[in-house]
């Protein structure tokens, strides 16, 4: 074997390039077998001696990097922890991103987790983290996360990373204090990754008082997209199943009723800060006073009333935002029994034709509050709300040309497929009321329509369609009146043949004769 000199670093710089770049899988044999030739330590001293060689440096990162990345090289880490403190600590990016990425390396693949934790303890490696965090470029912040989340996975990490003492340096409340804006904004989008580790690490940052630094970020600064950096990681978190529990506090709607409500924001803001309160109180109303939601849906109901509103965007948002908090059935009651009542813009967007986007998301929020989202045996509302939901579906049909629900409905389903699938969405969830189910029966095209396994051509669109049949099919069945109407027996007849067909394309194909011209030698 040809022997390897320590100043002329361009056989390394070769071998490394061949193992960093080879296309298929770097395993363990091939780490061992590299690292025979060049050990660790040659390595690692080319790294902080030659990176002035041309292309050495990037190439020896990522080398090291797939070396890492087998078990046999993340074993090798513990004994070189004092290359990834200065490696946490160089000037270079991309080292400081692979000293990052080493860490993670390390507690994926070290057997004995305490052992993992206990050598990122005493080589004192989380404050370094915490400094790439919010001092390196987006690679490094972004690679520090990483590791810090899988740091956040074992019960000794969490003891480093939420230490009880809240003058800590490394306390994330603390540390926030000495950052710039963009260090903040990385320390609020380090919690959002450490609410999605457990139920438990996010309880822990509830209990921390750390959700504060959201509010107080979006209080403190006049500064757009800052605020809108910081409403995005806020709508990361409520896409989190166990974080919208810990969201839906008062103080947090509060904030976010007001951005709704000042006409001084960007309708960008406005905008993200609807989506957020709609996804909140999607399916945790149970955590959040009624008052406070009902403030929520007053700022909603204002942008929409606003003669001054003519962002398409924000409109779309609002319509949006009232169909997920209506997608409960509490918060569906609320849109309904408020006067006047906040549904009326769904219901009258959803048959407007004047805004396809508009339309979409009312159709979308209509189906919502139906029900079609709820269980098949829980679709009702309480009376009130049941009234109003009639009454504003026949007055808003009243004032068009079509007069009656059956002819806004047929409308709809004449439209584009995007139209179509909404509204089977929304027939799919008023259809359980007798008088919606009138009023579908009452035009035979309606029925064509929905019962036609050639209408769709998309998978969506098929399951959409028939997901509407069945919902026509339970309807009719619950209803007295088909026993003693020949026409809605036959309806009934004809429904239960299209649900008995599936919801994919049951076409019927027959053998086609096919001619072709005959060969000439």
């Amino acid at each position: 074997m040809e022997e390897y000199s320590v100043d002329d670093p361009t056989q390394l710089l070769q071998a490394a390039s061949d193992f960093a770049y080879f296309s298929g899988v770097q395993n363990d044999d091939s780490a061992k077998n590299f690292l025979d030739r060049f050990p660790l330590p040659v390595v690692i001293n080319a790294l902080q001696t030659k990176a002035d060689v041309p292309g050495l440096e990037n190439t020896l990162v990522a080398c090291l990097e797939r070396i890492f990345q087998t078990k046999y090289g993340a074993y090798l880490i513990p004994q070189y922890m004092p290359f990834v403190q200065v490696g946490l600590k160089a000037d270079s990016q991309i080292v400081r991103c692979l000293a990052c990425k080493t860490v993670t390396y390390l507690l994926e693949h070290l057997n004995e987790e305490t052992s993992a934790v206990q050598l990122i303890s005493d080589y004192d490696v989380y404050p370094l983290l915490l400094d790439c965090l919010v001092n390196g470029n987006e690679q490094v912040a972004t690679a520090s996360m990483d590791a810090i989340k899988k740091l956040a996975g074992f019960p000794q990490g969490m003891e480093i990373i939420f230490p009880t003492n809240s003058k800590e340096e490394t306390h994330l409340g603390e540390l926030s204090t000495r950052c710039s804006s963009l260090g903040r904004v990385r320390v609020l989008a380090l919690m959002v990754k450490l609410f999605s580790v457990s139920s438990s690490v996010a309880s822990i940052i509830y209990k921390l008082n750390l959700l504060r630094l959201f509010e107080e970020e979006i209080n403190n600064t006049n500064d757009t997209l800052v605020t809108l950096n910081v409403l995005e990681l806020l709508y990361e978190l409520s896409e989190i199943q166990h974080g919208r529990e810990f969201l839906s506090g008062n103080s947090l709607l509060q904030l976010l009723s007001s951005i709704i409500s000042n006409k001084a924001m960007e309708p960008i803001l406005r905008s993200r800060a609807m989506m957020i309160s709609g996804r909140l109180l999607h399916d945790s109303y149970m955590f959040v006073d009624e008052s406070s939601t009902r403030t929520v849906i007053a700022a909603i109901d204002r942008i929409l009333d606003s003669s001054e509103t003519r962002d398409m965007d924000e409109c779309e948002s609002a319509l949006e935002a009232l169909g997920q908090i209506g997608s409960s059935i509490q918060g569906a009651q609320l849109l309904l029994s408020s006067s006047p009542p906040s549904a009326r813009h769904i219901i009258n967007a959803a048959f407007d034709r004047q805004g396809r986007g508009k339309q979409l998301a009312a159709l979308h929020a209509l189906g919502n509050i139906s029900g079609e989202t709820h269980p098949e045996n829980n679709m009702i509302l309480d009376n009130h709300s049941e009234e109003n939901l009639r009454r504003l579906i026949f007055e808003t049909a009243s004032k068009t040309s079509k007069l009656t629900p059956s002819g806004l409905i047929l409308s709809l389903l004449q439209q584009a497929s995007e139209i179509r699938l909404a509204g089977y969405r929304m027939i799919t969830g008023l259809v359980a009321r007798p008088w919606f189910l009138m009023e579908i029966c009452s035009k035979q095209e309606i029925i064509n329509i929905v019962t036609d396994a050639n209408t769709e051509t998309t998978k969506i669109g098929m399951e959409a369609r028939y997901n509407c049949c069945k919902a026509i099919q339970k309807a009719l069945m619950s209803s007295s009146k088909v026993t003693s109407d020949a026409s809605l027996a036959a309806i009934a007849e004809k429904v239960h043949k299209a649900v008995k067909m599936g919801p994919y394309l049951a076409r019927k194909l027959e053998a086609q004769p096919v001619v072709m011209t005959a060969e000439r030698f």
